[in-house]
């Protein structure tokens, strides 16, 4: 007869207890992101509360005053944030101390957990790929996620992607921007490269990703040991699919999240010619696998 001192522990599953003590490494590339960052900084600061958290946010060689806005508000390598505040007119201010009093007309929310914010300047413009690369170097946490600077995609979907962390069953999440959830309707040529580039990968990788070039990429910090990135422009996307979902050590999951799309004229930046290059990444990567 079994009793509960001689069944085997099970530390993964979707019927056993929540771990509450992971940490969450959130990397942020920017480049001329200057009217949008202090928007997703206090997103990300809100999402999932109860989750302990750690910003890292990579300058890479903004022109627009964003750079120069990061060294005002966090002057040193590593600044602790407890509260966040938005005026009516939007104004947003990041506050060391639980104490300062709050501005006439102003919401203030004092975090859960403080947050350590580390802002980091490159000298010039290096791409995302590298952006990235420099952030994933200087996570400390768990689990990495990667969060662009540019209101399109919601940390508070972050919510299911980290339970699954949590629960043990994964160690890689995609949020899916293809998954029924709201989503603008930009760009049917955009649509149709990603859904071409991801259905090439999954052929050649063995895998049922429907979005691998979302940014939306959790992950645990111990699958990049040992892994050499390389790539320095938007190619990461691939070249981090092909090392997370290519490789089949890993458990990948998806999930579905909102994405709030924008046009050219609001700053997107991603081209056709980023298109065709992913498709000779995605060939590029599996040749080297």
């Amino acid at each position: 007869m079994l009793t509960t001192e001689n069944v085997p522990a099970v530390l993964s599953g979707f019927d056993v207890p929540l771990r509450h003590d992971l940490i969450l490494s959130v990397v942020i590339p920017v480049y001329n992101e200057r009217d949008t960052l202090p928007r997703i900084l206090r997103a990300v600061m809100l999402a999932v509360p109860e989750v302990r958290k750690e910003i890292i946010v990579v300058d890479d060689g903004s022109k627009d005053g964003t750079r120069e806005w990061l060294a005002e508000v966090f002057p040193s390598s590593e600044i602790l944030i407890k509260a966040v505040s938005r005026s009516a007119g939007g104004l947003i201010e990041f506050h060391t101390s639980e104490e300062e009093p709050a501005k006439p007309a102003t919401t203030r929310e004092t975090l859960v957990h403080p947050i350590a914010i580390k802002p980091v300047l490159q000298e010039k413009n290096g791409g995302k790929g590298r952006a990235l690369r420099t952030g994933f170097r200087m996570a400390t946490g768990d689990v990495i996620v990667i969060q662009d600077a540019d209101l399109e995609y919601d940390p508070s979907d972050w919510t299911l992607m980290i339970r699954l962390m949590e629960l043990g069953v994964a160690d890689v999440v995609y949020g899916s921007r293809f998954y029924g959830r709201p989503h603008r309707s930009l760009y049917m040529y955009h649509m149709l490269g990603n859904k071409i580039i991801t259905y090439l990968f999954n052929l050649l990788f063995d895998q049922t990703l429907t979005d691998i070039e979302t940014c939306y990429k959790m992950f645990r910090r111990l699958v990049l040991e040992g892994v050499d990135l390389i790539s320095d422009d938007f190619g990461i996307e691939v070249e981090l699919s092909a090392r997370l979902a290519g490789s089949k050590k890993w458990r990948v999951y998806e999930t579905g999240i909102t994405y709030y799309g924008r046009t050219y004229l609001e700053g997107k930046k991603i081209g056709w010619r980023d298109g065709l290059k992913a498709l000779w990444y995605v060939i590029k990567f599996r040749l080297s696998k």
